[in-house]
Parts: C-alpha cells; structure tokens; sequence
C-alpha cells in the first residue's frame, strides 16, 4: 500500500483559521458550515509531537466516517453535503487534503466529552483499585485488569483545553450544564452508540474497550453526533484473539508511541521528542490494521 504524504499542518491560506487542535485543523467557510482537516500529528502525555504519523490523518478521517454513516440511523451527525471542491479554489490543496479533509454543519458543541468504559482498564482501574469505584460508581468487589464490566459505565468529563487535562465529573453535574432532558439525552444515546459499535466490532475481532463522543447542537436543538467517532485516537481497540483478563491488552493506538517515550528522560512537558521512524512506521502500520479489521 502506498503511504501518501504525510500532513502535520494544513497550511490553507484560502480560508480563515478557526481552531488548531491536536490533531484537527478548523477552516470557516461561512455561516453554516466549517471545514476540518485531519493532520499526522500526533499527541502523546498532553503534548503535540514534532513528527508525523504518516497516514494517521487519512486513517481517522475515514474510520470517522464510516462510523457516522453506520450510526446515522441511531442519530444525525456533522457531516454535510459539500465537497472539497466545492469550497476551496486551489486544485492542488484539493488533491492535498484529499481523505483527510470534511465539510461539516456548524453546530454548538456541548461542553462535556461523553465516555463510555465497557471494560476495566487505564484510569478506570486505577481508580477501581484505589476505591473499588470509577468515577464514584461502585462496582462489584474482585474484578480483575480489563474485565468487561455487566454493563458500560456512562463517564463524563469537562473539555480540556490544549495541554490541559480532561477532568472527570458525575451524571449530576451534567444536569448543571446542560439541564436534566439534555443531559439524560446524552447519557442515553453514548451508552446505544457504544453498544451498537462494540458488538459490529467484536464480530470483525476488535474489542472497543472504551471511547468518547463529541455532541452538538442545531439551531433547532436537535443533537447531533461530532468532532471523530469510534477511532484509534478516541476509543481503545484491541485484538479479541489476544484478549486475556489481568493483564493490560495490546492496542490499535499509539500505545507504541506511549511505550517508546517512557524509555526517555523526557518529562513529558514542551517540547515533544522526536520519533525514530522505526517507532512512527510501526504505529501508522497499527492503525491502518483496525481500520482494515473494521472497514473492509
């Protein structure tokens, strides 16, 4: 397979610049939608790295799609009907954010990132065995690393800025922020999406650990599905064949990143480490391998 260029900024000159995030580029178009490009990079402990993940763009752009088509029948999501071409000049920026790039609906994001944990394992395990809880809901005494709960956990947290870290909150406090029929909405549909995806997933052998959605709202407050769904970058993936509890499953992620910057004196503050390419390779070549188990 051939890799295209790798991407670390979309560089668009054409439209104003709306918001430069980890991995996301936003462009304006006008006032009903926005363009969002997916770059390579890539962030690992809160920081953006100097290098690319070649093709890790392309990957999460189509992943995110396929899901938002997969699920439009559950609920409607960002995505609009205009193309690239439509709305930039420049043939050749066309051909450059070509599979990484997307005309979406102008919507107001909810102030909240909605988590779902199907599984024990990261924060979530720590927290367990610390309090025998995650996220100040009790669970059943002896539980093992990576048992599948009896039923997803709904966790919500607040959304960090750049560099800063999500912060965990209860069910009562989203009331607070987005009232009760909002917030029961939310809970509801996260916890349907979830299960919806990891039963098609485990049946193409891919165990959705855990994952977080991103939700809006239109004009007419009807909620929408945004920002990326059910990829390597926002849900942990692993192999159901490699699968064993009390231990920490290998993931479809950049978990191999994580593992390489943990060998070095870095102390996980600005400016990021470069990556051996070895390191980088590795990790694209991971998350094509899901992309390929979940899409074809």
């Amino acid at each position: 397979m051939t890799i295209p260029a790798s991407l670390l900024d979309a560089n668009l000159n054409s439209l104003p610049l709306i918001h430069k995030g980890k991995v996301r580029d936003i462009y304006d178009i006008d006032d009903k939608h926005m363009l969002i490009v997916t770059t390579d990079r890539l962030s690992a402990f809160d920081v953006i790295l100097p290098d690319p993940i070649p093709g890790k763009g392309i990957v999460l752009n189509e992943v995110s799609n396929f899901w938002f088509e997969k699920l439009a029948h559950l609920i409607p999501n960002q995505l609009s009907k205009l193309t690239l071409n439509q709305v930039l000049d420049d043939e050749k920026d066309c051909q450059r954010l070509e599979k990484r790039g997307i005309i979406v609906k102008k919507l107001k994001p909810l102030p909240i990132e909605a988590i779902v944990r199907g599984y024990l394992i990261g924060s979530g395990w720590k927290d367990y065995q610390k309090s025998g809880q995650v996220c100040g809901i009790q669970l059943p005494e002896n539980l093992q690393q990576a048992s599948q709960l009896s039923e997803p956990l709904y966790t919500p947290s607040t959304k960090a800025a750049v560099g800063d870290h999500d912060e965990n909150i209860s069910y009562a406090e989203t009331i607070q922020l987005l009232g009760e029929d909002l917030a029961k909405q939310v809970r509801d549909i996260s916890l349907t999406l979830y299960k919806t995806a990891a039963q098609y997933a485990l049946e193409r052998n891919i165990i959705i650990a855990d994952t977080k959605f991103e939700f809006g709202l239109d004009d007419n407050g009807v909620l929408h599905l945004i920002d990326e769904v059910l990829t390597p970058d926002s849900s942990r993936f692993w192999d159901a064949k490699e699968y064993k509890v009390g231990t920490s499953p290998a993931s479809f992620d950049k978990q191999i990143v994580r593992d390489y910057l943990e060998t070095l004196d870095w102390d996980k503050t600005n400016p990021g480490p470069t990556l051996p390419a070895e390191i980088a390779n590795k990790t694209a070549a991971k998350y094509r391998e899901a992309q390929t188990l979940l899409t074809e």
